[in-house]
């Protein structure tokens, strides 16, 4: 009798750890679910400022009219965003600049250069440059050219956080390149795969509707310096990772 009752709470007992265990890998699936679903999710203040704006001009010109027909825009404070036309931002096209420059995906990059334009300011971070591959960076500024536009002439400063507003998700950047022409709308090829992972990016191809919009902010509050992001790090997911928090907090700071 003693034997059947051990038994009995043998059983018991094993069958309630089992269930707590489904439990737990259940609520922990969730949570990693949930996380990963709404990392990088429209806060409501900049999904207000890229509907409200994207329908009209811009009323602060900063710059006069790229080949594109985006400006650089002053119309956000302590912010500059490129704006094209009514209805419009700007493109995505890719950049393959800096270190390891014709690796994987960029290797049919037809204008890649062996570097950026902050690879000195980079270096002080502990890499030799930034990778495209890897670093997701927005080329932002022109120079050499006419029109041409400074973004350090209005505030802000090399290597600082910049949002980036792409496929109904925000995702965060370093302006890490200026473009030497008169082109707007590009990045990394890193950055255009966080925006658009199944549109086959490569050196050679980017993203052509006029729908993203690239926020750079003003400041040394933008920057995160040389311990404030994961320079080194291994893949586009752990960098991008080390500026969000950064990232969140100027993006919560906008009036929408």
């Amino acid at each position: 009798m003693l034997t059947l009752v051990y038994e009995h709470r043998i059983l018991y007992y094993s069958r309630a750890l089992t269930i707590n265990n489904m439990r737990t890998s259940t609520l922990s699936a969730l949570a990693v679910f949930g996380a990963a679903a709404s990392a990088y999710q429209l806060p409501a203040n900049l999904k207000k400022i890229y509907d409200s704006h994207k329908s009209g001009t811009c009323s602060k010109k900063l710059s006069s009219s790229f080949s594109g027909g985006a400006v650089y825009c002053g119309d956000l404070p302590n912010a500059i965003f490129l704006k094209g036309k009514s209805g419009n931002y700007d493109n995505l096209d890719i950049d393959c600049d800096g270190a390891n420059n014709s690796a994987g995906e960029c290797a049919n990059d037809p204008s890649g250069q062996g570097q950026t334009a902050f690879k000195d300011d980079v270096k002080k971070y502990g890499i030799s440059d930034l990778d495209a591959n890897l670093h997701p960076y927005v080329v932002f500024g022109n120079e050499d050219d006419s029109p041409s536009f400074n973004p350090e002439s209005h505030g802000m400063e090399r290597l600082s956080v910049m949002a980036i507003v792409c496929n109904n998700q925000v995702f965060y950047g370093i302006w890490g390149d200026t473009n030497g022409g008169t082109s707007t709308g590009e990045a990394s090829l890193a950055l255009g795969k966080l925006c658009f992972p199944n549109d086959g990016l490569n050196g050679d191809n980017g993203h052509d509707p006029k729908d993203v919009l690239y926020i750079g902010f003003t400041g040394s509050g933008a920057v995160p310096g040389k311990s404030g992001a994961n320079w080194k790090a291994k893949s586009t997911t752990d960098f991008e990772a080390s500026i969000k928090s950064l990232g969140d907090k100027l993006v919560a700071g906008l009036p929408a």
